[in-house]
């Protein structure tokens, strides 16, 4: 065999195992955030039109395609040496349009190669699934998430486990019919059990993406912020520190506008002190905008107070003064030399 038809042999191996990959860790995750099996059927391979394919709409994971430059990079490799792995897919009920699960550069980058058809793997998954999927590939495979992509991956898991959840109680409620104190007796159970699937849902995530509960629930607090605060956290993040994005955070998307603007002051960079500030004035998780920026004032003339105020303490550069503070006594007779020294110069 020629060495070039070897080398397409084993990418298109490893290929093979990586899409294998990218489904096995998406019901990984499925069976350890719901803890079961998902419901398995055959998967088809095929070529499906690009114009059929959508971009995953299920549940929001934070997921943002390549910028331009690199997406063009990505097309010009595959143009080069073809597309070896599949992308992965779901139908979409009443309709010819598939949802894609995972591959969503693949199929950009794929389009801009002038093809009219890409790979895939066409999978018959639920939506707890489909998240499973999106949500494990997504994080697993790119290692540039900025922490609200994480945060909003993250989300989307739990927000799934708790409709799982709640659609469990809904059968339940069902199943036990008329019977009203029995069904009461079910309701205080999934009251107590949504609180414990919540934290269990949280720890079960942290432990398999190999992340702490703490990382979740600052990404996921962080993920809350709107729009513009995201933008200026992600790209510009010395204009709004992380500090103080995560008492932003608190507040409802209203009041959160009037840091936008914040952020914008020239000359001014938003610091953590200022914002607990606010914060102890204007508490979450609403406030009006004259409120927020006359206890913003407020900070700022405070800040520019201290700051202007005499230290409270005068330290020296001890080593300037080492040659001479060596035929001296102890600290308390220098400090005697020393006032007896600013005495004479006052009088």
């Amino acid at each position: 065999m020629a060495k070039r038809d070897m080398n397409d042999l084993l990418k298109r191996r490893m290929s093979a195992t990586q899409q294998a990959a990218e489904v096995t860790v998406g019901d990984e995750a499925y069976e350890t955030l719901f803890q079961g099996k998902p419901v398995l059927a055959a998967s088809k391979f095929c070529d499906l039109p690009l114009k059929r394919l959508c971009p995953f709409f299920t549940a929001d994971i934070g997921f943002h395609p390549y910028p331009p430059e690199k997406l063009k990079a990505f097309s010009q490799q595959l143009a080069g040496q073809g597309i070896y792995e599949r992308i992965i897919v779901r139908p979409i009920p009443e309709s010819e349009d598939y949802e894609i699960l995972a591959g969503h550069n693949r199929t950009e980058a794929w389009r801009l190669t002038g093809h009219a058809t890409i790979p895939a793997e066409v999978v018959n998954a639920d939506d707890a699934r489909a998240v499973s999927i999106a949500v494990a590939t997504n994080l697993l495979r790119r290692q540039d998430l900025t922490i609200i992509e994480r945060g909003k991956a993250y989300r989307a898991l739990l927000d799934e486990n708790n409709r799982h959840g709640q659609r469990d109680a809904n059968q339940k409620e069902t199943t036990f019919g008329d019977s009203r104190q029995k069904l009461e007796q079910v309701i205080d159970d999934e009251t107590f059990g949504e609180n414990r699937q919540r934290y269990n849902a949280r720890k079960l995530v942290a432990d398999f993406f190999g992340v702490t509960e703490y990382e979740i629930r600052k990404a996921i607090k962080l993920a809350g912020l709107i729009p513009p605060l995201a933008d200026i956290l992600e790209n510009s993040p010395r204009k709004l520190p992380i500090a103080c994005a995560e008492l932003i955070a608190d507040y409802d998307a209203a009041t959160q506008q009037a840091f936008v603007e914040m952020c914008f002051i020239e000359d001014y960079t938003l610091n953590k002190a200022a914002m607990q500030s606010i914060v102890h004035t204007c508490p979450p998780p609403s406030a009006k905008h004259q409120d927020l920026f006359a206890a913003w004032r407020q900070a700022r003339a405070r800040e520019t107070q201290r700051r202007a105020a005499p230290p409270k303490k005068i330290s020296f550069d001890r080593r300037k003064f080492a040659p001479y503070l060596e035929r001296l006594g102890s600290d308390k007779e220098i400090e005697e030399l020393f006032l007896e020294f600013l005495r004479q110069r006052v009088n």
